[in-house]
C-alpha cells in the first residue's frame, strides 16, 4: 500500500452544471477504485445495501454488511468494502454545501444524528418497509438529477432533506445504545468538535477551544464532561490517538513520520503516549491491526 491513503472528490460537473449531489450504484462505484478498496471521500455518503454481503469498515467500525442495511460515512473517515461479495446498492452522495447554503447553518448536516461527531455507529438496518420507502426516495432523487434543470435544486434538496429527516428519525429510534447524548447537541459542544476535527493535529490546549468559542476553558470543561463523558482534554487526545491508529492502520508511514505528523516533539513521547492509551507500542498495535 502507498503510504497516502486514496482519496475520491465529488465530481461537481458530471451533468454539465455544477450539482453537489449524486446517487451512484455500487456496482458502478466498483471500476473506479483503485487497487484496494481502502479510501476516503470529501463528501457525505450514504451507501444503501441490497445485494450480496460482506465486510464494511468506517474507520475503527466492522460491520458484515447485508442487504437492507444503510451505511453512513462523513468526509475523511477511512472506509473499506468487500465489493467482491457486495453486489450491489446505491450511494447517495453529496457536498455539505449543497445544503448548508440552503439553511445557512454550516452544521446543519453535523445535527443528524448518523453524521454527528459523536456517534457510535455508522450502520443502521431499518424495517423492510421503510427500507424499501428510502429506495424509491433515492430512485426519485436518480430520476430528477436525470431531468435537472431550472429550479432542480429545489426540487433535490427537498427530496434529500426528506431521506435524511426519515433516516435520523429511525437512527434515534432504533436504540439509545447507538444514539449519541442529547446534550451534545448544544451549539458549544457542536462547534467544539467541529474545531477539535479541524485543528486537533496543531492545537492540543483546551484553552485554544475555548477562546474560539468565547468561553471559558472550565465552562468548556464543564459541558463537554456532561455531554461526552469525558474531560475536554481526554476528548482531545483521544482524537490524537484515533487518528494515529488510522495512520498505522491504513498507511506505510513509518511511527517516526506519524510522530511528526502528529506535532510530537519527539517520537519517544509519541510512543510512550500511544502506549498508555493503547497498552501496545506503534508498531505492535500496527502488526495486531493492519489489514
Amino acid at each position: 500500500m502507498k503510504n497516502e491513503i486514496p482519496r475520491y472528490t465529488f465530481y461537481k460537473n458530471k451533468y454539465g452544471s455544477e450539482l453537489l449531489i449524486d446517487v451512484v450504484q455500487l456496482k458502478d462505484i466498483k471500476k473506479f477504485l483503485k487497487t484496494g478498496t481502502i479510501h476516503t471521500l470529501t463528501y457525505h455518503d450514504i451507501t444503501f445495501i441490497t445485494e450480496g454481503k460482506g465486510d464494511f469498515s468506517i474507520d475503527n467500525l466492522l460491520y458484515e454488511a447485508c442487504p437492507g442495511d444503510v451505511f453512513f460515512s462523513k468526509p475523511g473517515e477511512i472506509r473499506n468494502w468487500d465489493k467482491d461479495h457486495i453486489m450491489n446498492g446505491y450511494a447517495l452522495i453529496f457536498e455539505n454545501e449543497f445544503l448548508s447554503s440552503f439553511f445557512k447553518d454550516d452544521l446543519f448536516v453535523q445535527h443528524l444524528s448518523y453524521f454527528n461527531p459523536g456517534k457510535t455507529a455508522a450502520r443502521l438496518h431499518p424495517e423492510e418497509s421503510l427500507f424499501k420507502r428510502l429506495l424509491q426516495l433515492v430512485s426519485n432523487i436518480k430520476e430528477e438529477i436525470g431531468l435537472y434543470g431550472r429550479h432542480g435544486d429545489h426540487l433535490l434538496r427537498a427530496q434529500l432533506y426528506e431521506i435524511l429527516m426519515l433516516l435520523d428519525r429511525i437512527y434515534i429510534e432504533k436504540g439509545t445504545k447507538e444514539s449519541i447524548p442529547k446534550e451534545s447537541s448544544n451549539l458549544h459542544i457542536s462547534r467544539f468538535i467541529h474545531y477539535v476535527g479541524q485543528s486537533f493535529k496543531e492545537h492540543r490546549s483546551v484553552r485554544y477551544y475555548a477562546d474560539r468559542l468565547c468561553i471559558t476553558p472550565n465552562y468548556l470543561n464543564e459541558i463537554v464532561t456532561i455531554s461526552l463523558q469525558v474531560s475536554a482534554k481526554q476528548y482531545i487526545h483521544r482524537k490524537v490517538m484515533e487518528e494515529a491508529k488510522r495512520m498505522l492502520t491504513y498507511t506505510d508511514i513509518p511511527v517516526s513520520g506519524i510522530a511528526i505528523s502528529l506535532n510530537y516533539d519527539t517520537v519517544s513521547y509519541f510512543v510512550r503516549s500511544f502506549r498508555e492509551h493503547t497498552g501496545q507500542t506503534p508498531l505492535v498495535y500496527r502488526k495486531t491491526h493492519k489489514p
